[in-house]
């Protein structure tokens, strides 16, 4: 089978493909015929050692696929050959066959087929409970997204809709933009691409205060970090949340910590990976919940791109330059019927 592998941390560009042994499942484990597996920006990170979590080389990146049950181990009980299901692995995904433990896989509803399938569970997985669970976002509260036409930040558009908040996204550009009111946002603030200066710093706080009638967003939900974070946490309302959901512009932020004192506000992390390993029954427990939201037609993953298996530094490439409108994945050619 085909693979993509990092054999040594660096740049998409150092990634190879390779035609390598095809695995058996372990105890408790299956073997999945991988359709599709989702490029996230976690993928960028771990291939140069920039991830919290740092697998020995070699590895394939990819942390979550959708495919169909080809091999059963030893002590499986609850899938079958032919189930199509969802993949949550952390790393090994960009694959054409994938090893994965039973407990790691999530039944694909009828209704889902499995491009989308592979783009669902990472980033509203993420944004679900953040939004949910850490924030506890209220009915007729004020959402900001930051970084809205990514991943995470269009899934957090559409959540946010759902659970009743008014949305304003916030984007590097106007067509990013356009996708998220396509998402649902009820405002937009266009910022400047890179990092901001103190004016344009200052320019963005009065662009959300303008829009908020001066009292600032009850909820920040924030994947950029950088320079961005700063002015944003200074347009939280009162007793406000801020969310931090990661660093996609690179540098890690230092706030003044004298911000949160005079709002009452928290500053809050929201680190989903860990809460699925500490909390398995509370993330099957959002999982459900946001099948359900697909079934009912409230969220639909945004996919942008679609790369074969080959190319997966070109789509690496996309998400770590921040042109990605939603998700971006890769596929296996492989026909789901």
């Amino acid at each position: 089978m085909k693979a993509v592998l990092c054999k040594e941390f660096g740049p998409p560009e150092s990634l190879v493909v390779e035609d390598i042994a095809s695995p058996e499942p372990g105890p408790g484990q299956v073997v999945l015929d991988v359709h599709a597996a989702a490029v996230n920006f976690p993928d960028v990170l771990i291939i140069q050692n920039k991830y919290q979590f740092k697998p020995p080389l070699p590895f394939a990146p990819g942390g979550e696929v959708a495919g169909v049950v080809s091999k059963l181990g030893e002590g499986v009980t609850g899938l079958k050959i032919g189930d199509r299901v969802i993949g949550s692995c952390g790393h090994g995904g960009y694959v054409e066959e994938l090893a994965i433990a039973e407990t790691s896989c999530i039944p694909v509803p009828d209704e889902m087929d499995l491009e989308t399938a592979s783009a669902l569970v990472l980033t509203y997985g993420t944004s679900h409970y953040g939004l949910k669970d850490r924030a506890n976002i209220q009915p007729g509260e004020t959402l900001l997204v930051m970084g809205a036409a990514g991943g995470v930040g269009l899934a957090a558009v559409e959540l946010g809709k759902a659970m009743g908040a008014r949305v304003i996204a916030a984007a590097s550009a106007q067509d990013k933009l356009d996708v998220c009111v396509e998402h649902g946002a009820d405002e937009t603030i266009l910022y400047p691409a890179g990092e901001l200066d103190k004016t344009q710093q200052r320019a963005f706080t009065e662009q959300i205060k303008a829009l908020t009638d001066g009292q600032g967003a009850d909820v920040v939900y924030d994947p950029v970090g950088g320079s961005y974070a700063e002015p944003a946490l200074r347009a939280t309302n009162w007793e406000g949340r801020y969310l931090v959901i990661g660093f996609a512009s690179g540098p890690i932020p230092q706030i003044p910590l004298n911000l949160a004192l005079l709002k009452s506000c928290q500053i809050v992390g929201v680190f989903w990976g860990a809460f699925t390993a500490r909390d398995p029954r509370g993330n099957a427990a959002n999982l459900a919940e946001l099948m359900a939201m697909y079934k009912a037609g409230t969220i639909r993953p945004h996919i942008s791109g679609r790369y074969p298996l080959e190319q997966a530094a070109d789509a690496l490439n996309q998400m770590a330059s921040r042109k990605v409108k939603g998700k971006v994945i890769l596929t296996m050619g492989r026909s789901e019927g």
